[in-house]
């Protein structure tokens, strides 16, 4: 008899867990370590998240990778941000389409952990720097952080959880 129930247990677990929060394409994010909250789109097909940044230089403290940065946004200051080196991610980007012979170049791109809020919930996301300035959004929400927040995209929707609230 016990051996039925904790199979009952077992099966009725996938019922219990937690669907995702449903946030639409495109989201407000806030960035509590440099005081700023961005629009963000929310890319399913993007792996890592990126956050637009110029002047950027790597540079060693105390014997550790580290990365000092102004933000490429329109509404930029002049502020130098530095912060440590997570790792450097390889980016494969595609040359050009008739070209198809070649290998995709790998670009190296430094990548800092970042603390985000998205709708009231606070996680430390892998972020990559680059240039977006050519792009409508400053930052974008790649796959896997949207796992971290345990988010789903519904791209026929935006500002889903208006503007974040955190401590």
């Amino acid at each position: 008899m016990k051996a039925v129930l904790a199979l009952l247990a077992l099966l009725t677990l996938p019922a219990l867990a937690a669907e995702p929060t449903l946030y639409g394409r495109y989201e407000y994010i806030k960035l509590p370590e440099l005081q700023q909250t961005f629009k963000a789109k929310m890319d399913t097909g993007a792996l890592t998240a990126s956050l637009s940044a110029k002047d950027i230089e790597r540079f060693s403290r105390d014997g550790e990778d580290w990365v000092r940065f102004k933000l490429a946004t329109k509404d930029a200051d002049d502020t130098v941000y530095e912060h440590k080196v997570a790792r450097i991610s390889k980016i494969k980007s595609r040359v050009d389409e008739e070209a198809e012979e070649e290998a995709p170049e790998a670009v190296k791109r430094p990548v800092i952990d970042l603390e985000m809020c998205l709708n009231g919930v606070t996680r430390t996301i892998e972020v990559n720097l680059a240039d977006r300035s050519h792009f409508n959004y400053p930052l974008l929400i790649g796959a896997r952080a949207l796992r971290e927040f345990d988010a789903a995209v519904n791209p026929a929707r935006r500002f889903t959880a208006g503007k974040p609230k955190c401590d």
